[in-house]
C-alpha cells in the first residue's frame, strides 16, 4: 500500500474515469502524482484510428484529478475537514498543449497551489511525459466540497 493510499480510497472516480495511479508527495503548497495511459483505454480506438495519441480533454481530467481533486482532499484533510460525501466541480481551465501522449506512457503531474480558500482550490499544474518533457501546463480552478444535497 502507497504512502498516500487514504487519498486516493477518497476520490470520487473509478475506472475506467480514474485517471491517479500514485501519488508521489504531498505538501501544503504542492502535489505530484502519476497515471499509466495503458493502450486498452476506449479512446485511442477513435483518437486517431491509425495514430492514438491521448486526447486533451482526457490529459485535462488527469491533471484536475491530481492538481486539484488529491490536492483538495489533502488540503481538506490538513484543515481537519471531513472527506466524506466529496463534490468536486472544476470551475476554470487555462490549459496549453504542448506535445502529444502516446499509448502506454506515464505521465507526471505536478502542481502548485495559487490558493485555497472557502473550498475553492486553484492550481497551477504542469504535465510532464514518460521521458521528462512538458506536455500540458496551466491553471485549474474548482470547489471541493464536502456538503450533502438533500
Amino acid at each position: 500500500m502507497q504512502k498516500y493510499q487514504s487519498i486516493l480510497d477518497q476520490l470520487p472516480y473509478q475506472h475506467p474515469f480514474l485517471f491517479v495511479d500514485e501519488i508521489i508527495e504531498v505538501d501544503l503548497n504542492s502535489i505530484k502524482g502519476s497515471y499509466f495511459f495503458h493502450r486498452q483505454h476506449q479512446f485511442y480506438k477513435g483518437h486517431f484510428k491509425d495514430f492514438p495519441i491521448t486526447p486533451g480533454v482526457i490529459l485535462t481530467e488527469c491533471a484536475a484529478q491530481i492538481g486539484l481533486v488529491c490536492f483538495g482532499i489533502f488540503l481538506l484533510k490538513t484543515e481537519g475537514k471531513s472527506t466524506k460525501n466529496l463534490n468536486c466541480v472544476m470551475t476554470s481551465t487555462e490549459i496549453e498543449f504542448l506535445k502529444p501522449v502516446f499509448p502506454n506512457e506515464t505521465v507526471r503531474v505536478e502542481a502548485e497551489k495559487e490558493y485555497f480558500r472557502f473550498n475553492k482550490l486553484k492550481s497551477s499544474v504542469k504535465l510532464y511525459n514518460t521521458v521528462g518533457e512538458l506536455v500540458l501546463k496551466g491553471e485549474i480552478s474548482g470547489m471541493i466540497s464536502t456538503e450533502t444535497h438533500e
